[in-house]
């Protein structure tokens, strides 16, 4: 169990004045543990979709509770094994060196917001599973040498990790831009596939991801508590870390002395050589017969190969993947809560119902807008991008197809909303925080702030920008 840095030595919230200490404040009295928040949503869907939803009835109800919470296992293995990759890549000693070299550069509040929104920032573009990690790592490696407010820290990271929909492990975009994609909406729907150069490329999506970045880089340094009122990282937070690793070791784990057949197997490069040899040799002959794709599976796949050089060794890596498995069992108990919810409003007609109540109003114009704010609403409720996208895609695409709007527009200002609702949703936080070694109230008390900015900043984009 983590300890709890965010308190000064009297052990209560250190008091601060403003807007921002405000929000804090309310989240931290408000906000339960995000476990016991999905139960509550839950109950909160169920309640709504027997009230207003078209088929809502308490067999269908059940019967699509049940479906969801199941359904969705095989979307939440990957989702963990992208988190868990990232931390593998992100664990190896090569890029833990960097992460410190990193930090050393981070000498005032100012200079850790420069670093580590950049930083976090392309590799969250990059995978969003590795932007979780180094953010949480990076903002653990400043800490330790900076007097800032660490759950400020935090937040940074976390507000510079949130632009991850609009980069290359967007589900969504990913999705419509592969062939067969069971979530290829867009193809079942035309035949065609949309290319990433009309999605995460094209400059309604990239110009406000990088405006994300600068304006919240800003925003946050100017955010920064006094130095009265910061509560920074505690050192106690090491040795807890370090109990923690000492309690999850393996208790098989031979002697590093032992010169057993077995541990001279485990060290060697060997087996590393040979998963790389059939990895690398299966990318290399389908991207050779089909083309440079990527989609959700050739990413776990790259992530692992490039995990397993960075450890060099299977039993390194394994090592690393244990740690990184501390790190994801919140979420595998939270998906299949949101399985279930994401099953009660697609049975019972509630997601149809906001989607379309928002598509009725559209023209060509505005169906991207009203596709961003329906978006915003459901994913407060429905916390994973493919997943979201499985209930509102069907509704939207159509839409999009009869009003002849823009259909990458439309199917962006989903991914879009994602990146907004985030921030308030405290579902892919919990990684960041535990891994950091901080409780989330304080944390989400400052990314919505990032709520707030971001949200005008991608509508606009997705208003003025072709």
């Amino acid at each position: 169990m983590k300890r709890d840095t965010t308190l000064t030595a009297a052990g209560q919230p250190a008091a601060q004045r403003g807007i921002v200490a405000g929000l804090v404040y309310v989240f931290e009295r408000v906000m339960p543990d995000p476990f016991v928040l999905s139960i509550f949503l839950t109950f909160f869907v169920a309640v709504l979709a027997l009230v207003i939803g078209p088929l809502g009835t308490v067999p269908t109800l059940l019967d699509s509770w049940y479906t969801g919470t199941f359904g969705i296992l095989g979307f939440a293995l990957q989702m963990i094994l992208i988190l868990a990759t990232g931390y593998a890549i992100a664990e190896a000693p090569i890029v833990q060196r960097g992460l410190r070299a990193l930090a050393a550069n981070a000498q005032t509040p100012a200079r850790a917001a420069l670093l580590v929104f950049p930083v976090v920032a392309i590799a969250a573009w990059l995978n969003w599973g590795l932007g979780l990690i180094v953010g949480a790592l990076l903002s653990r490696e400043i800490a330790r040498r900076v007097n800032v407010d660490f759950a400020w820290l935090v937040a940074g990271s976390y507000s510079a990790w949130s632009i991850c929909n609009s980069g290359l492990s967007s589900s969504i975009a990913l999705s419509q831009a592969s062939h067969g994609n069971a979530l290829n909406l867009v193809e079942k729907a035309t035949g065609q596939v949309v290319p990433l150069s009309q999605t995460i490329f094209a400059p309604f999506v990239f110009v406000p991801t990088v405006l994300v970045v600068v304006v919240m880089t800003a925003i946050f340094i100017r955010m920064h508590p006094k130095p009265e009122n910061v509560v920074a990282f505690a050192a106690a937070a090491d040795n807890t870390d370090a109990a923690d690793d000492a309690a999850s070791a393996d208790p098989h784990a031979r002697s590093s002395g032992s010169a057993s057949f077995a541990t001279r197997l485990e060290q060697s490069m060997l087996g590393t050589l040979l998963l790389l040899a059939l990895g690398i040799g299966y990318l290399a002959m389908t991207w050779r017969a089909k083309g440079f794709d990527l989609d959700i599976n050739n990413t776990i796949l790259i992530f692992l190969l490039i995990g397993l050089a960075l450890q060099r060794t299977p039993i390194a890596y394994a090592n690393a993947i244990r740690r990184a498995a501390r790190q994801t069992g919140s979420m595998l108990l939270q998906y299949p809560v949101y399985g279930g919810i994401m099953g009660i409003m697609k049975g019972t007609g509630l997601a149809s119902m906001i989607a379309k109540a928002f598509v009725t109003i559209a023209t060509p114009a505005t169906l991207p807008i009203w596709s961003y704010l329906s978006s915003l609403i459901i994913t407060l409720l429905v916390p994973s991008a493919g997943g979201h996208w499985a209930v509102q895609g069907p509704f939207v695409l159509p839409a999009a197809l009869s009003l002849h709007a823009s259909v990458p527009h439309t199917a962006m200002g989903v991914a879009m909303a994602e990146n907004v609702s985030n921030m308030l949703q405290p579902f892919w936080a919990v990684p960041i925080v535990a891994i950091a070694g901080i409780r989330i109230q304080r944390v989400m008390g400052y990314t919505a702030v990032t709520f707030a900015v971001s949200l005008v900043i991608y509508a606009v984009a997705l208003w003025l920008i072709p």
